[in-house]
């Protein structure tokens, strides 16, 4: 398999190992990806060097093809999970997001309450009220944060110039609880630096950071899909497992996905 981008708005549903079943909302251009981080392991591939030329769907046809989907869901009998925004990039950059928000809210209530919605985040928009506001109307805030070592943070992620890192941390704390951190751990070699953010040093510090978060759950996970940078491995479920116990021992839940 090689790394892929999602064709449609509105894609699925399919089986998410976090999510359950769950429909997809791709708020980025359905041909190339659009984001202000460029992960070495994201499933989509590296991100292109300019945005020229990125067309992204407007709210009104987030909505249309959103209400269509669901109906035809509903008249199968389908059963769903989630709905979830995620796709060729970071959703919270889309202009119009806080109204595909209420929008989504509102179609959902009327066909599929049941469903909660989630939207997988790097949380570099949080700054922007509006955006921290759609969030909190959300079911599932689901935000990254795979280091707290603004230098493993900078190799792994590789945000844009404008990403002020500990703004950032401030500004999840603001959330009160209403958020679920996501943190992929993995190790690897990038740029001829050896990348690991599950040694002792790693882990203190994101825990010291999770705890003053409190989120209401921690998501850890490592690679199972194939990752914009090669050279890139998966951690054990043992592994993943202890540091799931070290979270769990400062009484926030988790959720380990191998």
């Amino acid at each position: 398999m090689s790394t892929f981008l999602f064709d449609q708005i509105i894609f699925g549903p399919v089986w998410s190992r976090r999510l359950g079943e769950s429909l997809g909302i791709n708020l980025m251009p359905v041909n190339r990806k659009l984001c202000n981080f460029n992960c070495i392991y994201c499933e989509c591939g590296l991100s292109p060097s300019d945005n020229r030329n990125a067309i992204l769907p407007g709210s009104s046809e987030v909505k249309e093809k959103l209400f269509y989907k669901l109906q035809k869901m509903k008249r199968n009998g389908d059963y769903l999970n989630s709905i979830t925004f995620a796709g060729n990039g970071e959703p919270t950059l889309h202009p119009e997001f806080y109204t595909i928000i209420e929008d989504t809210i509102a179609i959902r209530n009327k066909l599929y309450p049941e469903a909660q919605i989630a939207v997988l985040s790097n949380a570099s928009a949080i700054e922007n009220e509006i955006v921290f506001n759609a969030l909190k109307k959300t079911d599932l805030n689901i935000l990254k944060l795979d280091s707290v070592l603004e230098d493993t943070v900078s190799l792994i992620n590789c945000p844009d110039e404008h990403y002020n890192f500990q703004n950032i941390i401030a500004q999840m704390k603001r959330f009160d609880g209403k958020i679920i951190i996501q943190s992929m751990f993995f190790r690897g070699q990038f740029k001829d630096k050896h990348i690991d953010n599950t040694t002792e040093p790693e882990i203190s510090a994101w825990l010291e950071v999770i705890k003053a978060i409190k989120p209401q759950s921690v998501m850890i996970y490592s690679i199972a899909r194939d990752t914009a940078v090669k050279s890139l491995q998966p951690v054990s479920l043992y592994e993943l497992k202890n540091i799931a116990l070290r979270v769990e021992n400062e009484g926030i839940s988790t959720q380990i996905t191998p």
